[in-house]
């Protein structure tokens, strides 16, 4: 019996990453708003009044002078409500976004912005 994968954007998330890691140009430089997971009230009011925001992208990205913003999501994935309000809002404030169905997706996406070496096949 073959098991169904319980966190399907997961895997496409740590991949995106074990790219970056592998391929990444020199001078990038990434990260991931540990926005997600469940939290104690206090805990959510705490990060919440540190700037803890809904709907932050998955990476965050910045490499020669440019921010780069990336929504992973699996191949059923869809974006929220919050999560699209927010790529439109940095979006407006200069960064260059984009939300990545599926692990191909997102690294084309990332060797278009040219933040990845070489090409995958």
């Amino acid at each position: 019996m073959h098991r169904r994968c319980a966190r399907p954007e997961q895997i496409v998330h740590k991949s995106v990453v074990a790219h970056l890691k592998a391929r990444g140009v020199p001078r990038l430089v990434y990260l991931h708003p540990a926005n997600g997971g469940a939290r104690s009230a206090v805990e959510g009011a705490i990060l919440k009044s540190l700037g803890v925001v809904p709907g932050a992208p998955d990476l965050l990205l910045f490499h020669d002078g440019r921010s780069h913003a990336i929504e992973l999501k699996a191949d059923s994935g869809r974006v929220s409500e919050s999560q699209a309000e927010m790529l439109r809002r940095i979006d407006q404030a200069g960064v260059i976004t984009a939300v990545a169905i599926g692990l191909n997706n997102a690294i084309r996406q990332l060797e278009d912005w040219s933040l990845l070496r070489g090409r995958a096949s």
